[in-house]
């Protein structure tokens, strides 16, 4: 290929972005961050350009992340033991104020560090900071809470600034901090600002209808087809498209799961007639 072909070829990719550029354009993406793009250096790197390219195309990303790789390795460190229930983390007063720190210091600063390698963009905020996030008890897991309410004041002027909100998923309990699912916050946090879409980061390809028949992949599938297929789930999914439905449902245009383990993935979903992963919509 000529080096002309190669300038048309990416001619081409930029104008089939088009349609999408002008649909996202000062609109607000909310993007779940975790995964193997959360330990991947390679991937950490490709993600923070992904969400500085946003950026400066004109749309108002905002990150919104977990950490239980580092949550665990911190814990072992410190002789603290990690015990999980139905995919949750059992979460005592001792190990709270340690996933705080992982989270806001650990996670979020190495992320809102990786954005500001390419100019001051990147603003950290732990939820239980300016009441972003408030939630209640969950079962019988200890300081696990559900968020019931969010305050985007804090994350609305970090946007209007020009910058890229990093939220590490913490929440304000009745009396005690709380540790909260990093995709049920996204999709509250979605609801909350308005949203034109949230964005998942999975390590699978997306939602397949009958797993592992790798043909079976959903592209698209609606509220309504995703409450019956629910159930039937992996445990380790439930979460995720359990959060798109809440997005969708609160008033989300479309919520996206998405394979994280692929290069700027957050591009190809957002950017191109196609996209990847799938899509959660309206009924």
């Amino acid at each position: 290929m000529t080096s002309q072909d190669q300038a048309a070829a990416k001619a081409a990719v930029l104008i089939e972005a088009l349609p999408w550029l002008k649909r996202f354009h000062d609109e607000i993406i909310v993007v779940k961050f975790g995964g193997n793009a959360m330990v991947d250096d390679e991937l950490k790197r490709a993600f923070a350009e992904d969400m500085v390219y946003l950026r400066y195309a004109g749309v108002k990303p905002v990150v919104v992340h977990g950490g239980g790789p580092q949550i665990t390795a911190e814990l072992t460190r410190r002789g603290i033991p990690s015990e999980f229930r139905g995919g949750y983390r059992v979460t005592t007063a001792e190990s709270m104020p340690v996933i705080r720190q992982v989270l806001k210091e650990q996670v979020g600063g190495e992320l809102v560090g990786l954005i500001n390698e390419h100019g001051d963009l990147g603003r950290g905020v732990s939820g239980d900071e300016h009441g972003l996030f408030t939630g209640e008890v969950r079962g019988d897991l200890g300081l696990v809470g559900d968020v019931t309410a969010v305050d985007p004041t804090r994350v609305l002027e970090i946007i209007g600034a020009g910058h890229i909100p990093v939220i590490s998923t913490v929440a304000n309990g009745p009396d005690s901090l709380l540790n909260v699912n990093a995709d049920s916050a996204a999709a509250a946090l979605a609801v909350a600002l308005g949203a034109a879409k949230l964005v998942i980061l999975t390590d699978v390809a997306g939602l397949y209808s009958d797993w592992p028949d790798r043909d079976s992949l959903v592209s698209v599938i609606t509220t309504t087809e995703l409450e019956q297929l629910l159930p039937s789930l992996e445990s380790g999914m439930i979460p995720k498209m359990a959060a798109c439905l809440e997005a969708v449902a609160g008033g989300v245009p479309k919520a996206a799961i998405i394979d994280g383990r692929e290069k700027h993935s957050i591009l190809l979903e957002v950017f191109t007639q196609s996209g990847i992963g799938t899509e959660v919509v309206p009924a």
